[in-house]
């Protein structure tokens, strides 16, 4: 049985949460964490959200964000 669709409201703030494959301390590098960064700032620049807050862990990140369309946020939810 599948979950029930989010229902994402414009101006809201959203908590998400993702994780390496496998739970892999991949994050631990310097390097890899400005790639990551990098990523994260052509997301930003492509999509338009709100970055409150981004906690990059060594297995997993946290965001704090505002989508301009919160459809966009079904991608990775």
């Amino acid at each position: 049985m599948s979950r029930p669709s989010r229902n994402f409201q414009p101006g809201f703030c959203y908590h998400i949460t993702t994780r390496c494959n496998n739970r892999e301390f991949r994050l631990t590098r310097l390097e890899c964490r400005e790639v990551f960064l990098y990523a994260i700032k052509k997301a930003k620049e492509k999509y338009g959200f709100k970055l409150y807050a981004l906690c990059i862990m060594s297995n997993h990140v946290h965001y704090l964000l505002e989508a301009k369309q919160p459809q966009e946020l079904a991608f990775c939810c």
